[in-house]
């Protein structure tokens, strides 16, 4: 008897990389003080009450229960477009928006509506492993761009070049960056648009974190005003982290009306719609909520404050790029993996974070820390247990 065996693609793959985390922490006995919780990026404060009521008058409604439009719900596509087209001063209609159960789908969508088995796409690196593992899954190689730590990792620009004239699909990039919290200025967005334009190639710009750039930053970049931008960019979008609704599962691809044709193909038979009830909340909640998140945004400020201080006194630790949810720290331990340190650092010094291996080749000096999970007070606990 033959035993039938699963598909090779994802069996290949690692199990998912945040709950074995988790499981060091639970090794932690406490005799450092309270469990320090700096790996998965999730908002360190809960949703606002009137996020939360929206969310159960929706829910309790009848006609929530169908099926909705494959697309979204027209009242948040309207909605979303809207808010995209005053942040970035550039006209966006609902045809322009197709509504995911969260930005992980988002990439998914879009990276099968791109690229197919036997293709190839353009990862920076390090990159958000859930990127990598998607592309891998479905059989879409994966060439990877460097990003120069000594430039606070920053994609470099003749790397991209070289992965899109060997002909990549796509180029995939985060701005915030998640491992490292790089933020890609506008200028070199810019570049490499036309860098992809040039090559026929596509720029996905994954902006979850968007929400939570400085106040003064101004709008992230000007690519929805390129002529053209239609055939060139695809910008992904999570609502979890700003209305602190994970759980909920909502994000947002920005593209042109001819790409939302394609995804809404491959959301047909991934899911059919996102869920219904977080839509129509959602949709009264951007307006509403505006005044809270941006106090959001400074308390995640005062945050990184805080991380960068902490980190100011300990010898041999560096912080090499930080920025929204996260930093990329390089830790002082040469010889040993970048796993080692993570696991000794949650089971016996009660500090719980990611190793900077998950996220990419040569990454074994650098761990992940999510400080916007900790409060001020729980970030000036780290110098103790650093040392």
């Amino acid at each position: 008897m033959t035993a039938a065996k699963s598909n090779s693609l994802v069996a290949r793959l690692s199990a998912p990389p945040i709950p074995s985390v988790v499981a060091w922490g639970r090794d932690y006995k406490g005799l450092k003080g309270p469990l320090i919780d700096l790996s998965q990026a999730v908002p360190g404060y809960p949703a606002h009450p009137e996020m939360l009521r929206l969310l159960g008058e929706a829910a309790g409604q009848q006609a929530m229960t169908g099926y909705g439009p494959i697309e979204g719900e027209p009242l948040l596509r309207q909605a979303y477009a809207a808010h995209v087209t005053e942040l970035y001063g550039a006209d966006i209609s609902a045809g322009n928006i197709h509504i995911t159960a969260g930005c992980n789908q988002a990439f998914m969508c879009t990276a099968i509506a791109l690229a197919g088995a036997g293709d190839t796409v353009a990862l920076t690196n390090p990159f958000y492993f859930n990127h990598d593992t998607t592309l891998s899954m479905l059989g879409i190689g994966r060439r990877l761009v460097d990003c120069d730590p000594a430039a606070g990792f920053l994609p470099d620009l003749g790397s991209a070049e070289a992965a899109l004239a060997a002909g990549a699909k796509m180029l995939a990039v985060v701005t915030p960056n998640n491992p490292t919290g790089a933020v890609y200025p506008p200028g070199l967005l810019h570049t490499l648009f036309m860098l992809c334009r040039k090559y026929g190639a596509w720029l996905v710009v994954d902006e979850t974190y968007r929400d939570f750039l400085a106040e003064d930053y101004g709008r992230p970049h000007a690519l929805l005003s390129e002529p053209g931008w239609e055939d060139t960019l695809v910008l992904l979008y999570s609502f979890s982290k700003s209305f602190c609704i994970p759980g909920h599962r909502l994000g947002a691809v920005t593209a042109g009306s001819k790409l939302i044709a394609e995804i809404a193909k491959v959301m047909d038979n991934m899911q059919i719609c996102a869920p219904r009830s977080a839509q129509i909340a959602v949709a009264s909640a951007l307006p509403v909520l505006a005044d809270w998140r941006a106090g959001n945004r400074l308390e995640i400020g005062r945050r990184a404050d805080a991380l960068r201080l902490a980190f100011s006194g300990l010898a041999g630790w560096e912080i090499a790029a930080i920025g929204a949810y996260f930093a990329f720290v390089r830790h002082p331990l040469a010889d040993r993996s970048s796993s080692e340190v993570a696991e000794e650092l949650a089971s016996e010094r009660g500090v719980v974070c990611i190793p900077g291996a998950y996220f990419g080749e040569g990454q074994e000096r650098y761990l992940r820390l999510a400080f916007a999970n900790a409060d001020v007070a729980s970030i000036g606990l780290l110098p103790d247990r650093l040392r």
